[in-house]
């Protein structure tokens, strides 16, 4: 209820609409589902790993002055992202849902709620109360007659439809090239042909292997009746068959002269291994995951690879994405951002967290806190102190130094000569 409250607040009550022009040519509606590629358990097993990553990630606005120092301002979006950025779900939850529906649709929509207040110099602000990740199975992009704005309809699936400004609403994409506005393809729709070329096939092998396994533990044999018997005569001397396999716990079989029993051999042909991991590869390739990853039995360089290759273009998209929406231009100007950070290093081997500890230790980059916290010890009183090497030198110090050196070397020479 909060979500359809907050959606008829923001609904558009300007001048006539009509459909916004792409360069393309094309009408922008678009329907928000393609063909379902998630029946496939490789599929959801792919997508699963990285919505799961990337749920881990921890949110903040952040503002960075003109000397590059940066601080984490108190306020309503901090505490939103801290533990629930809606009343429906905390932000573990918010995030993963976020990356389902990006993978599901190549487009994510996110909602967020907030009321305009004066900062007291004249300037319009925003207190932002929450943000909805939307899931509608159909938009459309709208230009409001005279003005030109940029207005997007959705359509949800319990047929009630909303028209807000385009300017209020997170938009991620994923494979944007083709289309002007939406992600995927010219469409604007999932572009999963190739995908799901592979995934019939993979489908056709396993039922094919289900069938195989179905024939191979079915008719194992035929049973001769050696007198001419009628249907019923047929039947009772099956059944003496069974109850004599049944008790035969040596493994023969007792029959007499008026039946014989012949085995067959069921040999049915299934697939190689090879030829079924090459099947499982190619989607796992689509989706740039390994076996590793999904299994989590990866090394440091493995999850290194999937984090460059896969999460980290996701987490710079929502950076920028939600950055641009909730800062208006000024506000960006002065350093207002949002940052998803990555702090849990928990995956890394013993090996890895020595050697991190060791080079951001001796440069003051960690608090004791934050040093115990990587190798899973609880924070301890005075913790929030930094400690740093002497072996190292301020850049602007060195020249000084140098020439102090030299200048001593020379008056020393001077006085021996």
């Amino acid at each position: 209820m909060a979500l359809i409250e907050s959606l008829k607040g923001l609904v558009w009550k300007g001048k006539a609409t009509r459909h916004a022009k792409m360069l393309n040519g094309y009408l922008p509606i678009f329907s928000q589902f393609g063909q379902d590629i998630y029946a496939s358990d490789v599929v959801q097993n792919c997508v699963n790993a990285i919505a799961t990553e990337i749920s881990k990630l921890q949110p903040k606005h952040i503002r960075t002055d003109g000397n590059g120092m940066q601080s984490t301002p108190i306020g309503p979006l901090n505490r939103l992202f801290k533990f629930a950025p809606n009343n429906l779900m905390t932000t573990r939850e918010f995030l993963e849902k976020i990356v389902w529906l990006l993978y599901k649709n190549e487009n994510a929509f996110v909602l967020p709620v907030y009321d305009v207040t004066n900062d007291g110099n004249g300037l319009e602000k925003r207190i932002y109360r929450a943000m909805y990740p939307l899931n509608p199975n159909r938009v459309e992009f709208l230009n409001e007659e005279g003005t030109g704005v940029l207005l997007i309809k959705l359509y949800f699936s319990s047929g009630a439809d909303f028209t807000i400004p385009y300017a209020d609403i997170i938009h991620i994409r994923k494979k944007f090239g083709l289309n002007d506005i939406m992600g995927g393809d010219a469409n604007g729709q999932p572009d999963n042909a190739a995908l799901l070329k592979v995934l019939q096939i993979n489908d056709v092998v396993l039922q094919g292997l289900e069938k195989g396994v179905k024939t191979s533990m079915s008719i194992r044999g035929i049973l001769k009746i050696n007198t001419m018997t009628d249907t019923e005569g047929q039947q009772t001397e099956r059944k003496r068959l069974e109850k004599a396999i049944e008790d035969g716990t040596a493994g023969i079989v007792a029959m007499d002269l008026k039946g014989d029993y012949v085995p067959l051999n069921v040999d049915p042909k299934l697939l190689d291994k090879d030829t079924l991991n090459f099947l499982d590869s190619k989607i796992l390739r689509w989706y740039g995951v390994s076996l590793a990853i999904i299994s989590g039995d990866y090394t440091d360089e493995q999850y290194q690879a999937f984090y460059e290759k896969v999460l980290e273009p996701i987490v710079i998209g929502l950076s920028q994405a939600f950055s641009v929406k909730i800062f208006s231009t000024r506000e960006l100007d002065v350093g207002n951002e949002i940052v998803f950070y990555g702090k849990d290093m928990m995956y890394l081997s013993t090996n890895a967290k020595i050697n991190l500890l060791k080079i951001t230790g001796e440069q003051g980059l960690l608090t004791d806190n934050q040093k115990l916290a990587l190798i899973g010890y609880p924070p301890i009183e005075g913790g929030d102190r930094r400690t740093q090497s002497l072996n190292y030198i301020d850049t602007k110090l060195i020249n000084a130094y140098q020439m102090s050196t030299k200048n001593k070397t020379a008056k020393g020479d001077d006085d021996a000569g």
